[in-house]
């Protein structure tokens, strides 16, 4: 099976991406992305599950059953690297997405089972974190962290610059009913600025029975079904990627590679 879903030329709805746990072999985290004319209008239904609406880039105007977000969004690149506008839906309801612009809109899906209302999660809402030191150091938007209301889903942007990693020291979510992990599926949408740039993502067990290294392009989304999942950007290509994640417990809890760990530590970066 492979891990890397490719970019699609839109279709009649502007959707070129749509990972289903069906079509990534797992249970839980579905994603769609959808690129959206001005004047465009996206209609939706969230069924049995809980949907996280992030505008990567451009303007858009939502409404649901019960609530209206006219003209948000703040940003026509994601490499402005301003936290986004983003919209949670719960289970049961109808979406409408109306681009004020032309419009990148992905479509984060978990289960949902409780009666949380939709909300506008606007960018002082975002949580920003700058991570790591050396050459491996990223820019954090947590857009759907743990400690926020949701069922299912987790959801979180990061900027890595060119020549360096992230999602690094390697590290994994792949067990269930442990105290040191949780387990949680995953996809990377990806994005790089210049367009035709690319990185390479390994996703990789201790005992190598997956071992897959890929190339992800713009737009290219990576899936995670279990183990280590390093991200490695190439010279002259900045990268951007949303993560979405959720399982059977709503909690990021992961362990490090033991070889690796020590990039965290003050021998690293070396004198």
């Amino acid at each position: 099976m492979s891990f890397l879903s490719k970019a699609q030329q839109p279709d009649g709805n502007g959707r070129i991406q749509h990972v289903t746990p069906e079509s990534a072999g797992w249970r839980y985290v579905g994603f769609d992305a959808y690129l959206l004319k001005k004047g465009e209008t996206l209609r939706l239904s969230s069924g049995d599950k809980e949907l996280c609406l992030v505008l990567v880039a451009g303007l858009a105007s939502v409404k649901t059953r019960h609530a209206e977000f006219p003209g948000i969004g703040n940003r026509m690149s994601p490499f402005e690297r301003v936290p986004p506008y983003s919209v949670y839906v719960p289970h049961n309801d109808e979406v409408e997405v109306t681009a004020d612009s032309d419009l990148e809109l992905a479509v984060c899906n978990a289960p949902g089972q409780g009666n949380l209302p939709a909300r506008l999660i606007a960018p002082a809402d975002v949580g920003v974190e700058h991570r790591g030191k050396g050459r491996n150091q990223r820019l954090v938007h947590n857009i759907l962290p743990d400690d926020k209301p949701a069922d299912s889903l987790l959801v979180v942007e990061v900027y890595t610059s060119e020549g360096d990693t992230s999602s690094y020291p390697s590290h994994k979510h792949d067990q269930e009913n442990s105290d040191a992990e949780t387990y949680l599926e995953e996809t990377y949408y990806h994005r790089f600025d210049p367009e035709q740039g690319f990185a390479m993502q390994r996703v990789y067990t201790d005992d190598r029975s997956l071992d897959e290294c890929m190339a992800p392009y713009n737009r290219d989304v990576v899936m995670v079904p279990r183990g280590y999942h390093p991200v490695a950007t190439i010279a002259g290509y900045n990268n951007y990627y949303l993560n979405v994640m959720a399982g059977p417990v709503r909690l990021w809890k992961f362990t490090w590679e033991k070889d690796h760990a020590w990039v965290n530590s003050d021998s690293y970066p070396r004198a």
